[in-house]
This record gives structure tokens, sequence and C-alpha cells, in this order.
């Protein structure tokens, strides 16, 4: 059993840099959101109980890159969903795609395997990462993420990530059916 918080609407106490950066923006921008800390979760099986208390899907977020590793993705998806990265590679026009090693996560999200994360974004300020979102997602109401450590995850709008957060942080998402 994982131990959550009880949610709360204001920013919870991180000591990480990129959670502190994300929680002040939405709050800059005035974007609602629920929040609640959380034991360390490294899988989507590890968020179930994330997902019942904040009453939305935690989203699955995959770090990519091309062969020379000269171009970086993170693709948003359902956390059921496979990913065929042949395929979407094909959509793209970039093949083979595989996952980008962890310190090019770490230089361009400033995030820790198992924390890649939408609000990574914030960190990736030469646009180096293009953001690919799963149709299924964008249609949503809601979104489920954590805020770049897998020690606290956030509930908002979905439509407020697409149109308010991502813009601010210019950033835009490429939605496609995965």
């Amino acid at each position: 059993m994982v131990y959550i918080s009880d949610v709360q609407t204001t920013a919870p106490d991180m000591q990480n840099v990129t959670a502190k950066k994300v929680f002040q923006t939405l709050d800059k921008l005035r974007i609602p959101y629920e929040a609640v800390t959380n034991d360390v979760v490294e899988a989507m099986e590890e968020c179930k109980e994330i997902d019942a208390k904040l009453g939305t899907e935690i989203r699955k977020s995959i770090f990519l890159c091309n062969r020379k590793k000269t171009s970086f993705f993170l693709v948003v998806m359902p956390a059921e969903k496979s990913l065929d990265t042949a395929a979407l590679g094909k959509k793209i026009g970039v093949s083979p795609l595989s996952f980008a090693p962890a310190e090019a996560m770490v230089e361009h999200l400033k995030a820790e395997p198992g924390s890649a994360s939408v609000m990574g974004l914030i960190n990736d300020e030469d646009d180096y990462v293009q953001l690919i979102v799963d149709k299924e997602v964008a249609n949503e109401e809601w979104f489920g993420c954590n805020p770049g450590i897998n020690t606290a995850h956030l509930k908002m709008k979905t439509a407020d990530l697409l149109n308010k957060f991502l813009p601010h942080i210019r950033h835009k998402a490429k939605v496609m059916e995965l």
C-alpha cells in the first residue's frame, strides 16, 4: 500500500526544484489543481491508488529519441495503452525511435527515470523536446501527472494544460492517435 496524503488545492511543500517551479507557475497562471504527495512510485500500476485519490488517471510519459540522440520526444498517453515506437516513428518521420538515455532526461527535463512528466518541459528552455499527446488524453476533461518528481502528483483540467500552461512555457502539444 502506497502512502498518499490528503488532496490539497495549494502547492505541497516540495524540495524538488522542478516541482516548485511547476506549482509556482500554475499559481501564477491561476490554474486550479489538486495535488497529493506520496511514497515513490516508479510504475504505472503503482499509480492506481493515486488515480483513485485524485479522481483521474495519471498519464504515462515516455521519453524517446532518434538514433543519433539529437531529437527528443515526450509521449503522453493513457496508462494502460502500449506504444508502438515503429508506428509512431513512421507517423512523425523519425525512425527508429528508442528510449532516450537517462542523462538526456536529466539534461532536458531535469527528471530522473521514473519521473518523466509533461511538467518537466518547464525546464526545456531551448525547446529540444517535442511533446506528443495521445488524442484520447487530449480529449479528456482531466489530466493527471507528477510535477517533475514521482513523490507527488497533480490533477488539472486538460484544457488548462494545453491552452495555458504549455503556451506559457513555450511548448505546443502535437496531438495524434497513438
